[in-house]
């Protein structure tokens, strides 16, 4: 089954995910619980299995697998945090690579490198000079890539599944009682888990922890109708690298395999991370973004003067403090492992640190001190 990556209200994504979970009858108990069913979750839940075969592991999504950031990301690959690099981080890229090969996932993954455009300084003969508050230019060229998060989404949910873990969709963890054991609660329903992984991101956070270590924002993106060869030559993205601005106005992008162009940028901000359930990407700020974003990008480069868009769509993100990922135990239990805070940085991040969380559950590693 072929699904949209949707929310309600939240525009297009040119992504779909081809995964359902079997249907199963809801277990009382689990040897492990993660809640959360996008990139973190789902690589976490496919890894506790393989560590520990023997133990059952149940995995909490509140609408559908991948309908929250994980399914409305860019897909773009970054090596380090938003923060730089941090101690004991290890090399991302590698570590994520590895675990697409060994989770024989086929996500669409390309590793070219990503430009850095600013508007001052610049490459010799820069690839990318386009017109956008000054004249913006590729100058450095740092490791990366991208991906397709619906394909990304249904592998690493396969994966899960695969290995044994229990995915249920549309169940939506409200309290957690922290005991010797820990108890989650919802609708109809609840579970005993010795140990859970809360990797809900910028959704939940009272729930989760994350209440005054982030906030969650919305950001926009929109995708262009295929373009021919020789427009994204003169564009300088024929070489299929992503980009991204290291100065404000933020802009950032990437090509598809389609053939269009992804470009982003904008936030809409919130008091309060509810606000996401009534956002609506056609009316209010996310539509003044949207069709600034457009604007904006017909105007970087004469082949771009009338582009049509293809897609327009947005999704939540949480921004860390000091814009470092949250890995760490729960506030209130020895028994809880918080992940996400990604800043923009998660999509090759939340895999690998996913695979970590699962270590870190399993007792075979420790959590970093960050």
């Amino acid at each position: 089954m072929t699904r949209a990556v949707s929310h309600p209200n939240w525009g297009n994504a040119p992504w779909s995910i081809d995964f359902q979970p079997a249907q199963s009858s809801m277990p009382a108990e689990a040897d492990f619980a993660v809640v959360g069913g996008g990139f973190s979750g789902l690589s976490a839940a496919a890894w506790l299995r393989r560590f520990a075969p023997d133990e059952s592991v149940v995995l909490f999504e509140s609408a559908a697998i991948g309908a929250g950031s994980s399914g409305h990301t860019g897909g773009m690959v970054l090596a380090e945090t938003a923060a730089g690099d941090l101690p004991g981080l290890g090399d991302v890229l590698a570590g994520f690579t590895s675990i697409l090969k060994e989770l024989s996932i086929e996500c669409d993954l390309a590793l070219p490198g990503v430009y850095e455009i600013g508007r001052s300084g610049g490459l010799p003969d820069p690839p990318i000079s386009w017109t956008d508050s000054g004249v913006v230019r590729a100058v450095k060229q740092v490791p990366g890539g991208m991906i397709d998060p619906g394909k990304m989404v249904s592998g690493l949910a396969r994966a899960a599944e695969k290995s044994g873990a229990k995915i249920f969709e549309n169940v939506s963890v409200d309290e957690i009682d922290f005991t010797d054991s820990v108890c989650l609660r919802f609708r109809g329903g609840q579970l005993r888990t010795s140990k859970v992984l809360l990797a809900t991101n910028g959704m939940s956070l009272e729930l989760s922890g994350l209440a005054g270590r982030g906030q969650t924002k919305f950001t926009l993106a929109v995708a262009t109708e295929p373009l021919r060869a020789d427009q994204l030559e003169s564009l300088g993205l024929a070489s299929e690298k992503p980009f991204y601005t290291i100065d404000f106005p933020y802009l950032w992008g990437r090509t598809m395999r389609a053939g269009g162009a992804v470009f982003g940028g904008g936030l809409v901000h919130f008091k309060d991370w509810r606000e996401l359930a009534s956002l609506e990407i056609g009316s209010g700020q996310a539509a003044e973004l949207i069709a600034r974003l457009e604007s904006r990008v017909r105007a970087l480069h004469p082949v771009l003067q009338n582009v049509r868009f293809a897609n327009r769509w947005g999704g939540p993100i949480l921004i860390a403090n000091e814009w470092r990922p949250v890995f760490a135990q729960h506030p209130r239990s020895a028994h809880a492992v918080v992940l996400g805070g990604y800043s923009g940085h998660g999509v090759a991040q939340s895999v690998y640190l996913g695979r970590w969380a699962a270590e870190v559950l399993c007792g075979k590693k420790a959590l970093p001190d960050w």
